[in-house]
This record gives structure tokens, C-alpha cells and sequence, in this order.
């Protein structure tokens, strides 16, 4: 392969306008919207009208726990996807995969939408939901990981932690959006319109949402930290070969940049990223699912109560993530994420006595502060920090599988955890004692991590 030695030598500063950004920022923000809307969707249809109508000659236990296996295929689906389109973002732009991301997902979603049911064609129905979710999932295992390193490498260094925290707030907006449409349906529709074409409406909505963001994202432009890589040609990045021959002839001035590039241990900066998500993940699922399900069970409370303080949290999520944003570009990343990490673990168990109380108002209270100060402000700090650990060279890669890996395990692992730790011993204690293990592991990480803040996104190197 024949390099243009002399852009390889100087590659021209990648100028980036005010409204690219702004399409930047509001393509990332709608690509996650998107990714959470779905996932969400699914979710709540598999709990409420899938094991009605894609598994309904078994037992009603039984559909239920097929029709969560569904929702669970995906999230294999999505370590697929960080993989192979984290290779790809790295090799070929972020551009690329970004638009092909929002297709698979937004496709996928609309065809779940326009299924037909067991009743219509047997066993081959449910055989095509998981196909589709599949399909789903992989799509879904890079876009947030892509969204969160194009905002990082399109934002001005000063405002970088504020611009990346829109991917944060994407995710508040699509489980809003999600979460708003299926409360309409259920307050408007009998069971037998629900069941027999009702369920099909947010599925097939999402399409418009598909349309639009591919729009935009057709439209963007590449990464401007991507085209300044050197050893990015054509748009294209090079091998490890053909940079190591490259570096050896002397064909670029930049040999120093490449060899540290190529050279570096990879496993640091990805363990120390794995231990800022595992934190924030771990934290998500006691707060956002577990406590959900024990305060209705355990508790005998009505389920709309922990939902509501869900709802509201994440409204005043809307003000927490660019918050923190802004307090990260204005004290550093790492001193934010302790202050963060120590709130959340001193906050722990008073959080559990006012959900545990019996006063409606103070469990509400309990868990609006424990999901913005442990759960979303977390997300906040991780979407600028953990593409900052990485080098250019495989950050979209790393950054997938960081997010996934520490998702999967600390979402999969804590509600599990959690209802065999609180139904042997009877208590509330468990959950505030994870909630303060999950973010003494975020504050030890973060204590290690080096600070990030204004670091050059171009550098092909981790930062540690």
C-alpha cells in the first residue's frame, strides 16, 4: 500500500464550525435518546404483552421469564457489536459506523413493530423476535460508546465535559420518551386493543426517529480528532504493519508519535475505565431496577410510588448531568468523581431508611438523590473521562468494551445479588452496603486514574 507520506507527515488541522458541533452534539444526543427509547420499549413490553402474544401456550410464569430471555439475548448482542464495530470505528471513522448503528437499531425496533404473533404464525414469531433483537442489540453495543468519543473529539477541550454530557442526557430522554408512551397506551387502551395492535404503536413510531437522526448523521462530518490521527491516510487508518514499515523507513516525521503509539501495554487505562463504569452500572441497577421490585414486593407498596421517584429524578437528571459537566471542565474529572463517588457512599444508608421509613415523601427523596448523585452524575463524568483514558488509535475499541463488559456485569450481577443478600438476612442493609462497595470501587479507580482533563485527543497513546 502506497502512503501519502507528506499527510502522514503533517496532517492539516481538521476545522470544525460552530454548527457542526451543534450537529454533532444534537445527532450524539439523539442516537443515544434512540438507543435507551428501544431498549426501554422492549422492556416494558416483554414485563407487560409479550408472553401474551409470543408465548402464550405456556404457563404465564414461563412466557414471562421467555419473554425476559429476549430482553436478555440482546445485551450478548451488544458485546458482539462493541467489538465489531469498535474495530471499525477505529479503522474506517466514526462517521461511518455511527450511521450504521442508528439503521440497525431504528430498523430493527420498526420490524419488532410490524411482527406477527404466535397466534398468526406459531413458533416462527417468537423465532423472529429474538432475531430481531439480536439485530437490535448489536447495533446498540457501539452507538452509545461512538456517540460519547464524537462529542469528546468534536468538543472545544475547555467545554469538553459539558458538550459529552448530552450523550447522558440522551439516555434520560429516550427512557422519558419510552416510559411516557407506554403510560399513555395503558391509560387509554383496553387490554384487547393493547394486545391486539396497540402494543405495535411505540415500535413503530420509532421509524420517524430512525429517519430523522440518520439524517442528520448522514450530514455530519468526520471527527476532526480522527482526520488529524497520523496515521490516518485517506480516511482510512493504517495496520499496525504498515505503520511499523512506515516508521522504519523514515517516511514520516511523526515516527516517534506512531512507534508510542503501537508500542504502549494496552490494559491499564481499560481496567481503570472498567472500574469507573462498574461503579456507575452497579449503582443503576440497585437504584433504577432492584429497588423498584423491593419496594413493591418487600415493602407492600403500590409500584407506582418508586416509579414516580424514577420519573422525577430523571427529570432533575436534566439539570444534574451538565452540572457535572461543567464542574469537571472547571475542577478536573478526578476530584469530581471522588466528591461524587464519597457523597453517594456517605449518603448509602440514610438513603435505605428513608425508602424503608414508611413516608411516601422520604422514600421518594431517598431515591431521587441516590440516582442523581450515584447513577447519573456518575454517567456524566464517564462520558468525557473514559474517552479521554483512551488514545486515539483504539478509542472507540476500548471505550465499547469498557462500557458493555462493566455493564453487563454489575447490572446482570447486583439485582441478582441483592434479593439473596436481602432475603437472608431479612434487612434493607445489603443494598446500601453494594451501593457503597460499587462506589468505593468507582472512588479507587478514580483515585489511580490520572486527570484528563485537556488532554490532546489526537495522541495515539493511552494516558496511562
Amino acid at each position: 500500500m502506497q502512503h501519502d507520506t507528506t499527510t502522514a507527515q503533517a496532517p492539516r488541522p481538521a476545522q470544525r464550525s460552530t454548527r457542526d458541533l451543534t450537529r454533532a452534539a444534537v445527532s450524539g444526543w439523539l442516537g443515544t435518546a434512540m438507543e435507551f427509547m428501544d431498549f426501554q420499549l422492549y422492556s416494558l413490553a416483554a414485563a407487560i404483552v409479550f408472553n401474551k402474544i409470543f408465548f402464550p401456550d405456556v404457563s404465564p410464569a414461563i412466557g414471562l421469564i421467555a419473554a425476559m430471555a429476549t430482553y436478555g439475548v440482546g445485551y450478548v448482542a451488544r458485546l458482539v457489536g462493541a467489538v465489531y464495530f469498535g474495530r471499525m470505528g477505529d479503522r474506517i471513522g466514526r462517521k461511518k459506523v455511527l450511521y450504521l448503528t442508528i439503521l440497525l437499531m431504528g430498523a430493527s425496533t420498526t420490524l419488532i413493530g410490524a411482527l406477527p404473533t404466535y397466534a398468526q404464525i406459531g413458533l416462527l414469531a417468537p423465532i423472529l423476535l429474538v432475531a430481531l433483537r439480536l439485530v437490535q442489540g448489536f447495533g446498540a453495543g457501539a452507538e452509545i460508546a461512538g456517540a460519547t468519543v464524537m462529542l469528546a473529539e468534536y468538543a472545544p477541550v475547555k467545554r469538553r465535559g459539558l458538550v459529552a454530557s448530552l450523550v447522558s442526557l440522551g439516555t434520560n430522554s429516550g427512557t422519558l420518551a419510552a416510559s411516557g408512551l407506554w403510560a399513555l397506551l395503558l391509560a387509554v387502551l383496553s387490554e384487547e386493543q393493547l394486545l391486539s395492535w396497540g402494543w405495535r404503536i411505540p415500535f413503530l413510531l420509532s421509524f420517524v426517529l430512525m429517519i430523522f437522526a440518520a439524517w442528520m448523521r448522514r450530514g455530519l462530518k468526520e471527527s476532526p480528532v480522527f482526520e488529524e490521527r497520523p496515521d490516518v491516510v485517506d480516511g482510512v487508518a493504517m495496520t499496525r504493519s504498515e505503520v511499523e514499515s512506515t516508521v522504519a523507513a523514515g517516511e514520516t516525521r511523526h515516527a516517534g508519535v506512531l512507534e508510542a503509539g503501537i508500542r504502549q501495554r494496552k490494559g491499564k487505562a481499560f481496567f481503570l475505565a472498567l472500574g469507573l463504569r462498574f461503579g456507575q452500572a452497579g449503582n443503576s441497577g440497585l437504584v433504577q431496577t432492584f429497588l423498584v421490585g423491593y419496594i413493591a414486593t418487600n415493602l407492600a407498596l403500590d409500584r407506582a410510588v418508586p416509579t414516580d421517584a424514577i420519573l422525577y429524578g430523571s427529570l432533575l437528571g436534566f439539570l444534574t448531568v451538565p452540572l457535572v459537566g461543567f464542574l469537571g471542565d472547571r475542577f478536573g474529572r478526578r476530584v469530581i468523581y471522588m466528591v461524587l463517588t464519597l457523597l453517594t457512599m456517605a449518603i448509602s444508608f440514610p438513603v435505605m431508611f428513608l425508602v424503608t421509613s414508611g413516608s411516601t415523601p422520604a422514600l421518594m427523596l431517598g431515591m431521587v438523590l441516590a440516582l442523581n448523585i450515584g447513577v447519573l452524575g456518575l454517567f456524566s463524568l464517564e462520558s468525557v473521562t473514559m474517552a479521554e483514558l483512551f488514545g486515539s488509535r483504539t478509542r472507540f475499541t476500548q471505550l465499547a468494551l469498557a462500557k458493555e463488559i462493566g455493564g453487563v456485569l454489575a447490572t446482570a450481577i447486583g439485582p441478582v445479588l441483592a434479593a439473596t443478600l436481602t432475603a437472608v438476612t431479612g434487612s434493607w442493609w445489603p443494598i446500601a452496603a453494594m451501593l457503597v462497595v460499587y462506589s468505593a470501587i468507582t472512588l479507587v479507580s478514580a483515585w489511580l486514574a490520572p486527570e484528563t482533563r485537556g488532554r490532546d485527543l489526537v495522541r495515539l497513546e493511552d494516558a496511562v
